[in-house]
């Protein structure tokens, strides 16, 4: 399995990522988060998980 991971930020009025705002409505905007994007080559399939900094 592949695994990028990125820094999630705002920028402005926005945030600095390709993620769908819906997926941001359950995380506490206050907090800073990392963003992993994993690869399942077998299923060839992206998953996103939120990790707390």
């Amino acid at each position: 399995m592949v695994t990028l991971k990125r820094k999630l930020y705002r920028r402005g009025s926005s945030y600095e990522t390709t993620i769908p705002l819906p997926l941001l409505f359950s995380l506490d905007t206050g907090k800073k988060y990392n963003v992993l994007f994993h690869y399942d080559e077998k299923t060839k399939r992206w998953y996103i998980e939120f990790e707390k900094q």
